[in-house]
């Protein structure tokens, strides 16, 4: 089977590449399998959350970092047209690229974020709350939303809050067992009808409440049953995330996947790449796990497979190696200067990931593969968690990936 684009990895860079390149006329395959870092979605995305302006933070990284690949000017470009991508899907996000807001954890602290989803809390000042009282509400029985942690951070900032739980008889059998009571199930039983005789159990909670803050537990398959929630409440409602699985992280990815497949993308869930065909310093074809015996060609290619977490890197007692194709990877040799002792420190192995050159073209046994392309969190050079810059990345880096394939084959100008 023959494509312009095959795309390795189905979370937020793969799918904002196929996206993007189906709306530019391409046929474009998505691999998939399974699992994305968007199960562990916050509600927010993150460019650069050292500073309080982001594109300032970002003109002062090393110049290994995808952005200072990129260049600050073209991540200004490209983080513009973020918003309007994700609105035109029906994913409706509140920020300002050139000003970070606050959002907070599933513990009460506050984080540094660029775009939040409109039912989500967020802050432009990080000790001045917008109320004077809040009703914090949980499901009774769900333990990975901490009201306690919530509540106290935000009375020291001077917020009375009330805390209270709500059950209804339709969560009684997941009760049963505690390991069912995660974000998910509970929102697959709260949706419909039901969400009415939520609003109602919530509006007996207000207590006189400036707002209403719940965990995203509501929305798993679009956002009608979050709407008609917030519309039924009687004071404004934000939700606030959850510990993993994510609600708003699983909608998203389906939201993106089923506009890709309604664009006329083919996506392959639940399959692997496992082999690829080089030829003259280009990959012709790729071979799959559930297909071993079809040859997917494409044009180009985009590895966005992710890191660790999503094996897209793996990292062996000889060192870190790419699984699929065996491309280079930027990391240090020695095992002990992978990681610092200090557990809160910048660990060095979060910057490891596939080497390639300015246009995000892959590098194997040290040569160029020309029309292989990296994108997400699969490239090396930078660290997410301590940058705060995984979203971003992600995003930006696909949306740069598409612009290369575009010029490279002809499509667009820059």
């Amino acid at each position: 089977m023959k494509f312009d684009t095959i795309i390795i990895g189905g979370g937020l860079s793969g799918l904002v590449a196929g996206i993007e390149l189906l709306r530019k006329g391409q046929r474009c395959l998505i691999v998939s399998s399974g699992q994305s870092a968007l199960h562990f979605f916050s509600g927010s995305l993150e460019l650069c959350g050292t500073e309080e302006d982001p594109l300032n933070a970002i003109r002062g990284l090393e110049s290994s970092h995808p952005y200072s690949r990129l260049g600050a000017d073209r991540v200004e470009a490209l983080a513009a047209k973020v918003q309007p991508f994700l609105s035109e899907l029906g994913l409706h996000f509140k920020g300002d690229v050139r000003k970070n807001h606050w959002r907070m954890t599933p513990l009460g602290v506050m984080k540094r974020a660029w775009l939040t989803l409109d039912e989500f809390a967020s802050f432009q000042d990080p000790e001045t709350m917008p109320w004077k009282k809040v009703a914090i509400i949980n499901i009774d029985g769900f333990l990975d939303f901490h009201t306690s942690y919530i509540a106290a951070s935000l009375e020291e900032k001077g917020v009375e809050c009330s805390v209270s739980g709500i059950s209804l008889p339709q969560l009684d059998k997941l009760r049963e067992n505690p390991t069912e009571m995660r974000s998910t199930n509970i929102s697959k039983v709260l949706t419909g009808d039901i969400i009415g005789t939520l609003a109602a159990r919530i509006n007996e909670r207000i207590d006189g409440a400036d707002a209403v803050l719940m965990p995203a537990v509501v929305g798993l398959t679009g956002c009608s049953d979050v709407v008609r929630l917030k519309e039924l409440v009687d004071r404004p409602l934000h939700f606030l995330p959850t510990l993993p699985p994510s609600v708003p992280g699983i909608r998203m990815q389906l939201m993106l996947k089923r506009h890709f497949q309604k664009q006329g993308g083919i996506y392959m869930l639940g399959d692997s790449v496992v082999s690829g065909t080089f030829v003259d310093g280009r990959l012709k074809s790729v071979r799959t796990v559930n297909h071993e015996d079809t040859e997917f060609e494409a044009d180009n290619f985009i590895l966005a497979s992710g890191s660790f977490f999503s094996k897209g890197l793996v990292a062996t007692q000889n060192g870190v190696v790419e699984p699929v194709f065996g491309l280079d990877v930027d990391a240090v040799s020695d095992r002990k200067e992978w990681y610092d002792r200090n557990m809160f420190n910048a660990q060095p192995y979060m910057k490891f990931g596939v080497s390639t050159d300015s246009e995000f073209r892959v590098r194997r046994d040290g040569n160029t593969v020309t029309n292989l392309y990296a994108a997400g969190a699969v490239l090396s050079g930078f660290n997410p968690i301590k940058e705060g810059s995984g979203a971003g990345v992600s995003v930006l880096t696909a949306f740069g990936v598409v612009e290369n394939i575009l010029t490279a084959t002809g499509g667009v100008e820059r």
